[in-house]
C-alpha cells in the first residue's frame, strides 16, 4: 500500500489513467477519408448538392494544417503542375468536412491536378473511400461509368453537365 502512495506509484497511475483516457478518445473518434480535389468549390457543389452529404465538425483528433505536415507536396502525380497555382484558401483551412457514414467522415482538401480534357478530379488513396462515394452516387441516382475495378476509377455528371473524374491512386 505504501509503494501505491508513493511518489512513483501515483505517477504510474497517472500514466495508466492518461493512457487509458487517450484510447477512449481515439477508439471513439471517426475514421476519415481524405479526397484532394481540383477544385473546392466544385466539390462542395457535387458534395453538397448531388450526393446530399451533411457537413460534419472537424474531428477533435485533427488539427489545423493537418495534410501539410504529411509532405503531400512531393505527390507529383496528384500536385498541380505548377506550385505557384496553390494558393491556399486561408479563410477555410481545414478544407471541407461531410458525415459518410455514421462513424465515417470525408475531408475534402485541393491540390489534384485537372485531369484529362481539363476535367475536374478527385483521388484519393484509399479504395474503400471510393467505394464508399461510388455507393453514394448509385443511391442518389446520379450519372456514372465505372472506368475500372482496380484501381477504382469512375466518371460522374454534375448538374451543369460536367464530368467528374473520381480515382484511386494505388501506391
Amino acid at each position: 500500500m505504501d509503494s501505491l502512495l508513493s511518489t512513483q506509484g501515483i505517477m504510474v497511475m497517472l500514466l495508466v489513467a492518461y493512457a487509458g483516457a487517450m484510447w477512449m478518445f481515439l477508439s471513439s473518434a471517426p475514421k476519415v477519408y481524405t479526397v484532394m480535389v481540383s477544385d473546392l468549390e466544385t466539390a462542395r457543389q457535387f458534395y453538397e448538392g448531388m450526393l446530399r452529404l451533411q457537413a460534419a465538425d472537424v474531428p477533435l483528433h485533427y488539427y489545423y494544417n493537418y495534410e501539410q505536415t504529411l509532405g503531400s507536396a512531393g505527390l507529383d502525380p496528384l500536385m498541380a503542375s505548377d506550385m505557384e497555382s496553390l494558393n491556399p484558401d486561408y479563410s477555410r483551412p481545414d478544407g471541407l468536412w461531410y458525415q459518410l457514414k455514421k462513424n465515417t467522415q470525408l475531408h475534402i482538401i485541393s491540390g489534384a491536378s485537372r485531369g484529362h480534357r481539363d476535367r475536374q478530379r478527385h483521388v484519393c488513396f484509399d479504395h474503400d473511400c471510393l467505394e464508399n462515394i461510388l455507393m453514394r452516387v448509385q443511391t442518389q441516382g446520379v450519372r456514372h461509368k465505372i472506368r475500372r475495378d482496380q484501381p477504382l476509377n469512375f466518371l460522374v455528371k454534375d448538374y451543369n453537365d460536367q464530368v467528374i473524374e473520381m480515382a484511386e491512386i494505388s501506391n
